[in-house]
């Protein structure tokens, strides 16, 4: 594909969303909700569209796609085990909503901070976030970066589809923080979701059908076909990959966070029976790019060029084929700036005492907007190590991040969690489960994402049991559960 198209692609993409993201803009910028949470005002198809772009990003199509190229039919029921940890949204997603409105919560650290009486609970929160979080981000710039490389044939370079990703990132979310990008993230979801779809029907089509596409398949590579079919979803990997995806919903905090922006209850519903949509769809999608790469090419040198490859091929035309990558483009720039905007909120917010104030406030506001880019120049750092796999990746942040859950959980529903159980449960079993993948130490042959949660569980539970349980835990929860507090 000529770098020419490629580049005519990108710069109408970025006139587009920069017109979208500036008309976004509604008068002056208050307060830490305001900019970070869209003033608490997003309605439920924008939250939908905003939340899948956020969710689905380079992962998808290129990470997904990878996955099913490397591992077969295997992946597609990881991504499915994810599907059905949304649910929890179903369960959660009314509480946290209920007591962001009634405290005025910004961030999901803060709830904790507050929920256990303990600034230093918030602190953890953040420091696990920046380790796990900025890693993620950096999967998703170098998927815009085998993306871009892959499409030109080189011509375009790794590290310029990645410090493209991050100015683009750092434009959307500048403008005017999470309006801008909610508005963008559904120009984004939409665009990729057609432009995905339409053009994996034309490559199955263009590879004699489906019924030929699964032929070649049970005929060239019947492991594909089954699980564990060549090794990659054997029992322990794929639990490992699982687990802590099944949970991401709660553990992600650009994720959770936006459980605080819908405007009502009913605009969250929306958002989330549209997410399930649009998910299963892009599922479905991402598994049949992978299927067809493999068709198609069988010996490239790295899974995640699946979807490069398949776009530059002969199967798909040039104008098809950038149309689908600037949805990637998109897809993976969404993803960049959320974590930018989630981090910096944190950052700002939650990491030294300040007062709440209109001051307080606008001194919160200017760190955070100071911060998104040092943000993003750490993640376009850590991008430039190219490390593993896509897909991998990005659960392996997700195991840092899932040691959360049971503070979380626990907030909610046991008041007798403390902020000791909360702190040595996120800080412990995240630091163990960092070690490990450092180190490469697996105990007992069991990957973090096994058992990085039952360890934050447990030690949540003990440390809880031997301290003393905060004094305003009952109005927390009764907040929470739509209740008058007594």
């Amino acid at each position: 594909m000529s770098e020419s198209l490629i580049w005519s692609a990108v710069g109408l993409y970025l006139v587009a969303s920069l017109i979208v993201a500036w008309r976004s803009r509604q008068g002056p910028v208050a307060s830490m909700a305001d900019y970070f949470l869209g003033s608490r005002q997003m309605g439920g198809v924008v939250s939908a569209l905003s939340y899948s772009a956020t969710t689905y990003s380079a992962f998808m199509m290129v990470g997904l796609a990878g996955l099913t190229y490397a591992g077969g039919v295997g992946a597609f029921g990881f991504e499915i085990l994810y599907f059905a940890g949304v649910s929890l949204v179903a369960i959660f997603g009314p509480r946290f909503w209920a007591v962001g409105r009634h405290f005025g919560f910004v961030t999901p650290s803060e709830m904790l901070g507050h929920r256990y009486e303990s600034r230093w609970v918030a602190r953890a929160m953040v420091l696990t976030s920046c380790l796990f979080l900025i890693p993620y981000a950096a999967v998703q710039l170098a998927g815009v970066g085998y993306l871009l490389s892959g499409m030109s044939g080189g011509a375009v370079s790794f590290t310029t589809g990645v410090v493209v990703a991050t100015v683009l990132a750092i434009l959307f979310s500048r403008i005017a923080g999470m309006r801008s990008v909610a508005w963008t993230d559904s120009l984004q979801a939409l665009f990729m979701i057609v432009a995905s779809t339409l053009v994996a029907l034309l490559v199955v089509h263009e590879l004699g059908g489906f019924g030929a596409l699964f032929d070649r398949l049970a005929l060239e590579h019947p492991q594909a076909l089954v699980v564990p079919g060549n090794g990659v979803f054997n029992l322990i990997n794929f639990l490992g990959l699982t687990l802590p995806w099944f949970f991401f919903s709660l553990s992600n905090p650009q994720v959770s966070q936006r459980l605080f922006m819908p405007k009502d209850l009913g605009a969250m519903r929306r958002m989330l029976l549209g997410f399930l949509v649009f998910g299963f769809i892009y599922t479905l999608v991402s598994v049949l790019w992978g299927f067809s790469a493999l068709v198609a090419f069988p010996a490239l040198e790295s899974a995640d060029l699946a979807t490069p490859t398949l776009l530059a091929s002969t199967h798909v035309p040039p104008v098809l084929g950038v149309i689908v990558m600037v949805g990637i483009l998109a897809a993976a720039v969404s993803t960049i700036d959320s974590i930018m905007l989630t981090l910096a909120s944190m950052l700002a917010r939650d990491l030294r005492a300040t007062s709440r104030d209109a001051d307080g406030e606008q001194r919160q506001l200017r760190l955070g907007k100071w911060v998104m880019p040092v943000i993003a120049l750490v993640a376009l750092g850590f991008a430039e190590l190219r490390l593993d796999l896509i897909a991998v990746l990005s659960v392996a942040s997700s195991a840092g991040l899932v040691v959360a859950v049971p503070a979380i959980v626990g907030a909610f529903f046991w008041r007798r969690g403390t902020a000791l159980g909360a702190l040595i449960s996120i800080l412990g079993a995240g630091g163990l489960v960092l070690a490990s993948f450092m180190t490469g130490i697996r105990p007992m042959g069991l990957p973090p994402g096994i058992w990085g949660l039952p360890v934050a569980a447990v030690l949540y539970i003990a440390a809880s049991l031997v301290s003393r349980p905060p004094q305003q835990a009952d109005r927390f929860m009764q907040v929470a559960a739509g209740r008058q507090p007594g």
